[in-house]
């Protein structure tokens, strides 16, 4: 007989020890269970072993234990276990306020979601106590308001941004049971949105520019207050959001204003001139003019001290500033075939599109070229980009996904009749404005989903009188009767300007709720106490 056999039949298995043992399942099951009357000379050995295992230290006492359990039968296993149990389960919300911990009660429960907290509040009492001490639903709501845009925006405009973080002087705080209350009533609202934007039902506000020659908005730029827009009769104006009367006209380019952005100090423009000229956003008053470009400036992005122009003349300018009055060339991009529409940048990557079909990306550091995305058919006429995505819309009448790492076409989204003139893009939608005069929602995320349907991507073509939604106070019912030329969004609304004069302002947020009208369904119940 070999080694290996002989070792073989010597290894006992755990059941081979229980019938060497001669046990009887059954036995152990029943002694286990049941009471077993205790000897005397049981409980003085007993006695003995405690007095001993408790003179040990931990190590030693744990050692033993470990010791003791694999001397002893699976059944007697599960009966230990059932014991402890019990032993090791902590109740440890309730056990820390005991211990004046009420602190880190409150910071453990403080990373529960809704969902999670409306649980916990069930649980007991005790429970229920540090929660509302805490004031954890006030917490959450902070939480949410802190990390997304939606609930920050949403809380400034219905005003409940007043009862958050650390109230004003003199103000009684809101108890518990208002923020408990608050929390459902904001997922409602913030749901109630979100379906607007599905359904297309929102209310329509129209400024009319009545320019005194030519007639159309080139571009435009809003915040809160106001909204700056680029005309083609060589003005920019600026509209105040709440009376929508313009509130101050800017002159001084001898050309349409095809171009502009903002921030809290300065305006750049460009201009058909083929000039560059930086506005203070107070006054008013020119500060600067940059006269590089031999043909109109079509287009320009300035961010953290770098300004990009592009222009018909084919080119991409590349500026340093040091302040509105100190700006400085850095460097002349030259490749694209035919005028540049449309630049755009982050920290990594200068992203230019082209009549020539063609979009292009250059470092933004060094400025070399590094790939150029090809598949429009046609010109492309605007585009966006932020992170890995971009997003163009071109003459073709089709707007394009790419991944600007790999220059693959993720997706083709048709839909237009004409020009894809302006395109936006977020988190969760893009919306495309065409020279067929309509605006388009489209899905973002379904769109980078290849198994996502084409026909399931255009959530909604909006139109004025969609849904018979009565606009605000005496505005009118009808989209743009001419060319979209540009829009800007948030979550909340929509703002674009037309060659038809006027700039609409499609608000999802301040929309009538029709008598009989269901709200959307709540992602979750909550339970009243």
């Amino acid at each position: 007989m070999s080694e290996t056999e002989t070792n073989m039949e010597t290894c006992s298995l755990p059941d081979e020890q229980i019938d060497d043992r001669k046990i009887d399942p059954t036995t152990v099951v029943k002694s286990l269970s049941e009471p077993v009357e205790e000897t005397e000379e049981f409980l003085k050995e007993s006695a003995g072993c405690l007095k001993m295992f408790e003179n040990w230290n931990e190590v030693e006492q744990v050692t033993f234990v470990e010791n003791l359990l694999s001397r002893m039968c699976h059944y007697q296993h599960g009966q230990v276990n059932t014991f402890l149990k019990p032993m090791l389960q902590r109740d440890f919300i309730s056990a820390l306020p005991a211990k004046g911990l009420d602190h880190i009660a409150e910071n453990i429960l403080a990373y529960l979601d809704a969902r999670s907290l409306c649980a916990a509040e069930l649980v007991c009492k005790e429970w229920y106590r540090v929660i509302s001490e805490g004031n954890l639903w006030k917490k959450l709501i902070e939480r949410r308001v802190l990390t997304d845009s939606q609930w920050k925006g949403l809380s400034e405009r219905r005003a409940w941004d007043q009862y958050l973080f650390k109230q004003r002087h003199g103000e009684t705080p809101k108890d518990h049971k208002f923020y408990r209350l608050l929390y459902p009533q904001i997922i409602q609202d913030i749901e109630r949105i979100e379906n607007n934007w599905r359904t297309g039902r929102h209310a329509l506000q129209r400024i009319h520019c009545r320019s005194e020659t030519s007639k159309g908005v080139y571009c435009l730029q809003y915040d809160d207050n106001k909204i700056i827009s680029g005309l083609r009769d060589n003005t920019i104006k600026v509209w105040d959001r709440n009376t929508l009367e313009c509130v101050q006209v800017l002159t001084g380019h001898t050309g349409s204003v095809l171009c502009l952005q903002y921030d809290e100090n300065i305006i750049i423009s460009g201009s058909s001139d083929s000039t560059v000229r930086v506005w203070d956003v107070k006054s008013g008053e020119m500060m600067n003019t940059l006269i590089h470009h031999c043909e109109a400036v079509l287009h320009l992005r300035f961010c953290d001290g770098i300004m990009v122009t592009c222009s018909k003349d084919r080119s991409i300018a590349v500026w340093d500033m040091q302040s509105p009055t100190e700006i400085n060339l850095r460097r002349v991009l030259v490749g694209h075939r035919a005028a540049v529409n449309v630049v755009d940048f982050d920290e990594k990557y200068i992203v230019s599109a082209s009549g020539d079909r063609t979009i292009k990306v250059w470092n933004t550091s060094t400025c070399e070229f590094v790939r150029t995305l090809n598949g429009h058919k046609r010109g492309i006429a605007c585009l966006q980009y932020r992170d890995r995505l971009v997003v163009s819309g071109s003459s073709d009448n089709t707007i394009r996904l790419w991944d600007i790492e790999c220059g693959a076409c993720l997706r083709v989204l048709e839909g237009h009749e004409e020009l894809v003139r302006c395109i936006r893009f977020d988190s969760k939608r893009i919306v495309s404005g065409a020279y067929d005069g309509k605006i388009k929602v489209w899905d973002l995320q379904a769109a980078l989903d290849p198994r996502a349907p084409a026909g399931t991507l255009c959530l909604r073509t909006l139109v004025g009188s969609d849904n018979n939604i009565q606009p605000v106070a005496s505005l009118c019912l009808q989209e743009h009767s001419g060319r979209v030329f540009r829009l800007q969004f948030d979550e909340f609304q929509i703002v674009s300007s037309s060659h038809d004069d006027t700039i609409l302002i499609w608000d999802f947020l301040n929309v009538p709720v029709p008598e009989g009208a269901r709200s959307p369904a709540r992602s979750y119940t909550y339970v009243s106490k």
